[in-house]
């Protein structure tokens, strides 16, 4: 089968590996339709993941069609039609039964990143019946990937961390596909105000056009005071950090109001420095997350309700044999303004 993989900080090919077989009961293999490139990808390219080596298979979103099931596997059978979730969980670990399904001692974060993933032909899902969801016979294949990551990253690590509320005030900095992704979600609670801040115009367009309130370009380095000049110098009740470099958390330390929430989405690669001297005597929180995919069955059913439309965030297809083009187009957002990409295997 065709796989992209990653062989090493800065090096990907696409390559023919041998279609992966049932190693555990409960395992899945699926026939992948669709998938796409995640930030977190371009992390690994990068070198920030440490877990992730050199020869794996990358990929943690998709749909596909179940081409075999291990024997304990009774609830999904060949031929139905999944939603592969970026997490892996086997239900009964300690950090499953208390939802941190991320943590999940056999699973968690594993697909492309400790074990090949889904930009390939065919995967091997570990614990199949609590990791795929079955899609609905008239969902749109391509809504249902961003409902595999980006949506509930978003919304978790996001919006609900960061508790935003009615009648608040939320900046989130960074308006790539999961700063938007936390925008879709975050008119879920109906704030006041939802100022959306990053460095591209084009994107800041897009954010406006997607629900934001305000719009601020932080290439002048005035961003804090412009958020302050809207808040009458109070700043923020939520700030979402969307990036993943030291630049964006801490402004995210200098726009939030006293009682406020830094809520992280960002993979950080780099030490952020904590601005404890301003901050010790504030009453804010910090929260950091990893996706636990915990909400993704609501998600799907607003996303099928109509409430939310995460296809407006898909802005280029490919083929799988194109995966290369697709890394480079997905690499360079800046100049060829995309959002997320989809790739039809």
């Amino acid at each position: 089968m065709k796989a992209f993989v990653y062989g090493g900080v800065g090096k990907k090919s696409l390559e023919d590996r041998p279609k992966p077989e049932i190693a555990d009961p409960g395992d899945a293999i699926v026939k992948m339709v669709k998938t796409t490139i995640c930030g977190t990808d371009l992390h690994i390219l990068k070198g920030d993941v440490a877990t992730c080596a050199p020869g794996r298979i990358l990929g943690h979103e998709g749909v596909g069609t179940i081409e075999t099931v291990g024997a304990g596997v009774t609830t999904f059978k060949t031929g139905d039609r999944v939603l592969i979730s970026c997490i892996s969980s086997c239900g009964k670990c300690e950090y499953c039964r208390r939802g941190m399904y991320s943590h999940c001692t056999t699973g968690g974060w594993i697909l492309g990143n400790s074990i090949d993933g889904t930009q390939a032909e065919y995967v091997r899902i570990p614990h199949a019946e609590t990791s795929l969801y079955p899609i609905p016979k008239d969902a749109d294949e391509d809504a249902m990937v961003m409902l595999s990551d980006i949506l509930p990253t978003g919304f978790e690590c996001g919006v609900l961390n960061g508790k935003v509320s009615p009648g608040s005030t939320v900046a989130i900095v960074g308006a790539g596909p999961i700063g938007l992704a936390a925008l879709l979600t975050a008119q879920l609670y109906s704030p006041a105000e939802i100022i959306m801040i990053d460095l591209d115009d084009n994107r800041l367009a897009m954010a406006m056009k997607f629900g934001a309130t305000r719009m601020i370009n932080s290439a002048d380095g005035k961003a804090s005071d412009k958020v302050k000049a809207l808040t009458d110098g109070k700043g923020v009740d939520t700030a979402i950090e969307a990036v993943g470099i030291p630049t964006t958390f801490e402004l995210c330390e200098q726009i939030i109001a006293p009682g406020g929430i830094i809520a992280n989405i960002g993979v950080h690669g780099q030490k952020v420095d904590l601005h404890l001297e301003t901050l010790w005597s504030q009453n804010i929180a910090i929260t950091t997350r990893l996706v636990d995919a915990v909400t993704t069955p609501m998600l799907l059913k607003t996303v099928q309700s109509g409430k939310i439309d995460p296809t407006r965030l898909i802005t280029h297809h490919f083929k799988l044999d194109q995966i290369l083009d697709a890394y480079d187009t997905f690499g360079r957002a800046a100049e060829t303004k995309a959002l997320k990409v989809i790739i039809d295997a």
